[in-house]
């Protein structure tokens, strides 16, 4: 029987982006296993009914005595489950599960870059320092003949094709991690002042700044507008703003900070606007699918996965990242229009039925899992295709 593997830096990942993935998995009759460090979220998957393995893992970017021993974890667990197949999400489990797994004989891996992330947009010398560093990890576990790459975005396909990171044979293209349409409905909008969120990790490029700037601006122009931050705080990532800021914007009147929301749905419909002006280095932001699938318009950068998301004038507006004058002149203009939020609202949720649902992000990679069951390394399921 086939054993397949989903491993993530956290369990909440796996919970909230891959759990209908995991069900297509056992449903097609191979018995799926979820990795991650422990958190509330492995528990709620084992209540769930999925098997799930703990391997400890350390968030900060470079700790090398750490990284050994989530290595060493790896290579233990492969050899313990003897799987037939190990899919990677996110940066560390990518590296390092690839490496263990060349070691440990696993046949296939899949490895889906989620996002470039810190080393590949910050401008501060300790990123581009880690910069070259990062390129000569991926390279080494991304060019493994016994691994194919997901990327959610073209973009972020090019630039590590341009890099000669990954070979293009065992590339392909998959758009984010799928939404599910039945969870996430279009609402009426709600009454009252229009009300924007802006639902990601509390870190200062995911634009978080930026927005509450923009939010003034927009106020002191005599439009009343209400800013509503909706994640948490992130301490193992050097861009994770402290909770004194955000408690500073609350009780300036400047931003609501909600924290981390489980029922997101219901934030959504509470909302007018979804905002993510990120210049993180994002994947394909799942926070924007929602909102579309939710009939919310959006506003985001013009940077790579946003903009695989976002057509300008159809579902939202692109603006450009780290600028607080564009974003403060679309949330105006959203503000004060309601029937063309309504308009993209509408587009939003035709787009998240055509392009990002569930059944077609998880129907197009367990294609791709069928497809390298019947080859060996050297071989593409994906020549030919984009």
């Amino acid at each position: 029987m086939n054993k397949i593997l989903l491993f993530a830096n956290t369990g909440w990942y796996l919970y909230n982006y891959r759990q209908s993935l995991a069900r297509a998995v056992a449903a097609d009759g191979a018995a799926v296993v979820l990795v991650s460090p422990p958190d509330r979220y492995s528990r709620m998957l084992e209540q769930a009914g999925f098997a799930w393995r703990q391997v400890e893992l350390s968030r900060r970017a470079m700790d090398p005595v750490a990284d050994l021993r989530f290595f060493a974890a790896c290579l233990r667990l492969y050899r313990r489950e003897r799987p037939t197949l190990v899919h990677h999400f996110t940066a560390k489990p990518v590296v390092y599960g690839t490496w263990a797994a060349r070691l440990a004989r696993v046949p296939a891996v899949v490895n889906s870059v989620t996002g470039l992330g810190y080393a590949f947009v910050t401008r501060e010398a300790r990123g581009r320092i880690m910069r070259p560093i990062v390129i000569g990890l991926y390279r080494s576990a991304l060019g493994s003949s016994r691994s194919w790459t997901i990327f959610q975005n073209p973009d972020d396909r090019s630039r590590l094709l341009e890099l000669g990171i990954v070979d293009p044979s065992r590339a392909t293209l998959i758009v984010g991690s799928g939404v599910d349409l039945q969870r996430f409905r279009t609402t009426r909008e709600p009454a009252g002042m229009p009300v924007v969120v802006l639902p990601a990790r509390m870190l200062w490029d995911k634009g978080v700044g930026e927005l509450v700037e923009a939010a003034r601006l927009v106020r002191e122009r005599g439009v009343p507008v209400r800013v509503r931050l909706a994640g948490a705080p992130d301490p193992g990532n050097p861009a994770s703003i402290p909770e004194s800021q955000l408690k500073a914007w609350a009780e300036a009147g400047l931003a609501e900070w909600i924290g981390h929301q489980d029922d997101m749905p219901a934030v959504y419909a509470a909302c007018h606007i979804v905002a993510l002006p990120t210049y993180y280095g994002e994947g394909l932001p799942r926070s924007l699918v929602e909102a579309g699938a939710s009939g919310r318009p959006v506003i985001a950068t013009d940077v790579p996965g946003c903009r695989a998301v976002v057509e300008p004038g159809e579902n939202g507006l692109l603006v450009e990242p780290r600028s607080v004058a564009p974003l403060a002149q679309a949330l105006l203009d959203l503000c004060v229009g309601a029937e063309r939020r309504a308009r993209m609202g509408q587009r939003g949720r035709q787009m998240a039925e055509e392009r990002f649902s569930d059944e077609r992000i998880v129907g197009e990679t367990m294609k791709l899992y069928r497809t390298m069951s019947t080859l060996g390394p050297g071989h593409s399921p994906t020549e030919g295709s984009e």
